[in-house]
């Protein structure tokens, strides 16, 4: 008896550990293709935000890399994404704007997708806002989450290159093992 626990104790450690590896290797693979401006929108992926508009570690490290990028490619508009969860006093899209206007991007160039409370919604309600036909967008987030994000956008029938954000240290282990659950759970549901 105790050799069949033994061995199924070391059967759900092998599975455990080889899904372990290979999410950590699929959320790798996220962080290509890399954006080159040919891309005319740009949508910003929501994260936390802190009471009084205070951007999480992870929210201000997309933003950073999106103004650079911005700077970079001036022709390119940018969907700001988020909406307001209950533990948020304002969404995350406006604390997203005001941060772009603060650092120089032109309000004209910056639009609102302010109802998702998830990443599928965050592209499910930005695709709304795109033109008509648009099937190519650049994804800002943390190098973590790009590749659930990617497989996202292609369920939604877009294709999607990259503006990879660093991932705070402060915060990486625990994002990235709470990653592997969800992008595991996103392959096995569809969203």
């Amino acid at each position: 008896m105790k050799r069949w626990i033994v061995g199924g104790i070391i059967i759900v450690v092998c599975i455990g550990s080889a899904l372990y590896i290979w999410l950590g290797q699929e959320m790798k693979r996220g962080t290509q293709p890399v954006a080159d401006g040919t891309t005319p929108y740009v949508i910003v992926l929501g994260a936390k935000v802190k009471p009084g508009g205070v951007l999480s570690l992870s929210l201000k490290s997309r933003l950073e890399e999106a103004v650079t990028y911005l700077n970079q490619y001036p022709h390119v508009k940018v969907i700001v994404s988020g909406g307001q969860g209950t533990d948020e006093d304002r969404t995350e899209a406006s604390a997203m704007f005001t941060y772009l206007e603060e650092k120089g991007i032109e309000a004209e160039r910056i639009l609102m997708e302010e109802q998702s409370t998830s990443t599928y919604e965050n592209l499910l309600f930005s695709k709304e806002l795109l033109p008509a036909g648009t099937k190519q967008i650049t994804i800002v987030s943390n190098d973590f989450h790009l590749q659930r994000a990617k497989y996202l956008a292609n369920k939604l029938d877009l294709e999607a290159d990259v503006v990879v954000a660093k991932t705070p240290k402060s915060v990486e282990a625990k994002l990235r093992l709470r990653e592997r659950a969800a992008l595991l759970k996103t392959y096995i549901i569809g969203h």
